[in-house]
């Protein structure tokens, strides 16, 4: 509620609350983060450590199942450390300063396809970026949001032989006599999709709705854009179907 971020287990227990906003609590934020991070880090390298030290040492006298044990070990120590790296990024996203600033969200959103273009030439896919599209707000940070956007479209339109990536913008029609609309910006694709009746997870920090299995990640990205986005004072929320594709839209404040 409100600046607070609370984090979860699997189970709904309460981990780590982060904030307030505000009132010179970034500053506090970002020390707990870092405390909290640097002392989680510590035994999970002893962990890791004296599980090498096992399976180097000691891996030839193990039966497979053994081993296959150690590696599971090793393997949610990595998961771990991706996990703590990623609080430490939602963290400097809720401190660092934001600056405003004309910026182009074409160039940026094109800029982002040509660096998923280069990482796998081996796809095809129609891509359509509307021209003109600008806004004030972080570059960095607004070509975050649109890494995050535009490389899920890119990941979850993988299967479709045929997938196209859409990047524009509409406005919101203004009620009579009211002010004029807001300016909503979109990525569409016609991928994977997913289930509207667990969309409220979507944004969640960790949170995912495909199997790590299927595609790939870490649920964090979304979670920034989200932080991203409502620090530039805008909100950003999403449609689907199951594999009928998905649709994230995005408003900025003036």
């Amino acid at each position: 509620a409100g600046g607070w971020w609370l984090l979860r287990d699997d189970g709904g227990s309460l981990c780590l609350a982060l904030g307030p906003e505000g009132n010179g609590a970034d500053a506090e934020t970002a020390s707990l983060v870092y405390t909290v991070t640097h002392d989680l880090r510590a035994p999970i390298r002893v962990v890791e450590g004296f599980t090498r030290i096992i399976k180097e040492d000691y891996g030839r006298q193990l039966d497979r199942v053994g081993n296959d044990h150690l590696d599971r070990v090793l393997a949610a120590g990595a998961r771990m450390n991706l996990m703590i790296d990623a609080v430490l990024t939602m963290a400097r996203l809720a401190t660092q300063p934001l600056t405003r600033q004309p910026v182009d969200l074409s160039q940026l959103a094109s800029f982002v396809v040509d660096d998923l273009r280069r990482a796998a030439p081996e796809r095809t896919v129609d891509v359509q970026i509307e021209s003109g599209l600008r806004a004030r707000g972080d570059p960095t940070l607004m070509r975050l949001v649109l890494e995050n956007l535009l490389g899920n479209a890119w990941k979850y339109s993988s299967r479709n032989p045929l997938a196209r990536i859409e990047f524009g913008s509409a406005t919101d029609d203004a009620p009579a006599g009211g002010p004029p609309g807001r300016r909503v910006f979109a990525v569409r694709d016609n991928g994977a999709g997913f289930d509207m009746r667990v969309a409220d997870r979507l944004f969640g920090l960790f949170q995912r709705l495909h199997s790590a299995k299927d595609f790939p990640g870490n649920g964090v990205g979304l979670a920034s854009v989200r932080r991203i986005v409502q620090r530039h004072g805008g909100e950003v929320w999403a449609e689907s179907e199951p594999g009928r594709g998905a649709a994230f839209f995005f408003t900025l404040a003036d």
